[in-house]
């Protein structure tokens, strides 16, 4: 087989540079994924917040790679599911003095129908995405009884294949995947007993901490670790310990938690086994390989964008990295080999925003959720009974802060279940409801199952628990 260009990875990074490189003239183009659907990681991500700085509207996961999958649908680009690549090697390395490198790359891939593939192409762009921590990485001492997940792992059980891990969790690490999982469990009829991070602050977003431990009083210890798992066969708890500045347990601070779920969410790493396979030397800060400007790795050739390069907190960063991916494997492509350039060096996502002030006074001050920044924002009442609103970097600040204040408001997502379907449909709240009846709503939607075929935007519940919001369907029952 043969295409101009090869994408691998059929995620938001994938979608974005494929469709630069075919925007940009690149007519013959080729995605493998290796999942059943295109979408990636985002699939699984029903909860709102993406798309703000892309699409200027706030969107959940599935909303977010559909919006890709129906501009890629427009086009010629082909894809391929259910494939795995296990090889890709690149035209020749950045320190050859060739003017013009006429090998193609080869990537070798395999799937169920097609057996073997050997495809030659002209550009290659790396976007596998990441993977998390597991269990080995923690060096946590046990049996390996059944009820220890990955946050990532918990949350495709629950909001793809409709599954609960458990009712009783502890949750170790405090990265947004854990903390929205949190949420997640809580909203689906589970106890999170509570978070515990070894660092003295979070690893997620600190708007992830207000709304999806803040809200439903889920504790947050810093510096705290899980240093032993109880059971055999399942899970019964766990013991956590309180941990110094060389992160080792200080004797007499066990606690003993009973549960029946723990899960981690101690960070993520770039998916490389492909890279260091094709020769290519990694980034210690990073976890990626080396770039160019154009995202072009020292194996020319070969590019690498998404959280493959470095794990991004945003997908709309993910999508405006690979744009530039997209160009540069076009400008390869069709106007032929330049010379390499100068390593690029990375912006990778700044940390110092997350943890929330010591001195944070609930009864006055709240952290904006409505966009990544979780601006501090204070509120305070004047002698005429109105609010004086400050710390606010835009009017959607003011807005939250003025009715967290007066009438809290969320925005629900969750899933509902299609007759004669495996898998469940995500839905959200078109629009946000008022947070004494988020439970309430949640109830409603658990009780629905449909017997209909579902697009995004159909309408699964009018007037929600009596809010004047609908539930809207989020994804599509054929999948994305």
């Amino acid at each position: 087989m043969k295409a101009q260009l090869v994408v691998i990875g059929g995620g938001p990074a994938g979608m974005a540079a494929a469709l630069k490189a075919y925007e940009n003239g690149v007519k013959d183009i080729l995605i493998l994924e290796r999942d059943n659907t295109l979408g990636g990681i985002l699939n699984q991500c029903i909860h709102n917040g993406f798309g703000l700085h892309t699409f200027k509207e706030e969107l959940t996961g599935p909303e977010y790679a559909l919006r890709y999958v129906h501009m890629l649908k427009d086009t010629d680009i082909k894809y391929m599911l259910n494939t795995m690549v296990i090889d890709v090697t690149g035209r020749g390395d950045k320190d050859n003095e060739l003017k013009d490198i006429k090998d193609a790359c080869v990537v070798t891939a395999m799937n169920g129908e097609m057996g073997l593939l050997k495809i030659e192409a002209e550009a290659v762009v790396l976007a596998m995405g990441c993977r998390e921590k597991t269990r080995g990485a923690l060096n946590i001492p046990g049996f390996r009884p059944s009820g220890v997940f990955t946050a990532g792992c918990a949350q495709r059980y629950s909001n793809i294949e409709g599954l609960m891990c458990g009712k009783k969790v502890v949750i170790v690490g405090s990265g947004d995947i854990g903390l929205i999982m949190a949420r997640r469990m809580v909203l689906e009829g589970a106890k999170v007993i509570c978070v515990a991070e070894i660092m003295p602050y979070s690893g997620g977003l600190r708007r992830n901490i207000m709304q999806c431990l803040d809200d439903y009083d889920i504790p947050l210890y810093f510096r705290h670790t899980v240093t032993k798992i109880e059971g055999k066969d399942r899970l019964t708890g766990v013991v956590i310990c309180e941990v110094g500045d060389d992160f080792a347990p200080i004797p007499g601070t066990k606690k003993h938690y009973d549960c029946d779920t723990l899960l981690l969410s101690c960070g993520l790493i770039p998916e490389n086994e492909l890279s260091v396979a094709a020769g290519m030397e990694l980034d210690p800060k990073t976890g990626g390989p080396f770039v160019n400007k154009d995202f072009e790795t020292p194996k020319r050739g070969i590019f690498a964008c998404g959280n493959v390069l470095h794990v991004h907190d945003l997908v709309d960063n993910v999508s405006k990295e690979s744009v530039l991916a997209g160009e540069g494997a076009a400008k390869l492509i069709l106007e032929g080999v330049k010379d390499w350039g100068e390593v690029q060096e990375l912006k990778l996502p700044a940390k110092s925003q997350n943890t929330i002030p010591k001195d944070f006074d609930k009864t006055r001050q709240v952290i904006c959720i409505r966009c990544p920044r979780g601006c501090l924002v204070t509120a305070d009442k004047k002698e005429d009974g109105t609010l004086d609103i400050t710390g606010n970097s835009c009017p959607m600040g003011f807005e939250f802060a003025t009715n967290e204040m007066t009438a809290p408001k969320r925005t629900v997502t969750s899933f509902v279940s299609i007759k004669g379907k495996k898998n469940p449909v995500p839905v959200k709240t078109k629009g946000e409801i008022p947070k004494s009846s988020v439970f309430e709503c949640m109830k409603t939607i658990k009780a629905v199952e449909l017997d209909r075929e579902v697009k995004v935007g159909d309408v699964i519940i009018e007037n929600v628990a009596g809010t004047g919001i609908d539930v809207v369907a989020t994804g599509e029952t054929d999948g994305i």
